[in-house]
């Protein structure tokens, strides 16, 4: 069974390739609140869906002081294809190895049509500005999941 976060736990720090071939570690962006969210796959319907809203609502949780990254077991050249066909504006991370989806316990069992499979559990999370666990979701819904984050942070 996959261990899932709870807030007040420490976040798991990570580093990982973007598409943009830049290394992005969880440390460097301490000191502001941080959304971390893991998706199955660059580029389907869902996640296209998901990243976009989450692009959309990016000026105003930046000006809420919110970074937005997105993870997936995708390789950066996918995720670069992503942003560019899809106009995101937010950071992607490539996680090949699916260790960052483990330790977040955003990999594991889970239900697809019916059947129990080893898979990516689309989950966020909110990071605060010391590296803790203020909000942890799992199983969350692709369409309309940011515009109720936005409500559950009191942005909207």
């Amino acid at each position: 069974m996959t261990t899932r976060l709870q807030p007040g736990d420490p976040a798991p720090d990570f580093t990982l390739p973007s598409d943009t071939g830049d290394e992005v570690s969880l440390t460097n962006l301490r000191g502001g609140k941080v959304i971390v969210y893991f998706y199955p796959a660059a580029m389907t319907p869902g996640c296209t869906k998901q990243a976009c809203d989450f692009s959309e609502s990016l000026d105003r949780l930046q000006a809420e002081g919110y970074t937005v990254v997105g993870i997936s077991p995708d390789k950066p050249e996918k995720l670069a294809k992503f942003r560019e066909r899809d106009g995101l504006t937010i950071t992607l991370l490539s996680d090949p190895d699916k260790e960052v989806l483990t330790a977040w316990g955003a990999f594991g069992e889970k239900k697809l049509y019916g059947k129990v499979v080893q898979g990516v559990i689309r989950s966020t999370f909110v990071v605060d500005a010391d590296g803790a666990i203020e909000h942890a979701a799992y199983n969350v819904k692709a369409t309309g999941h940011v515009a109720k984050l936005r409500r559950d942070l009191g942005l909207d």
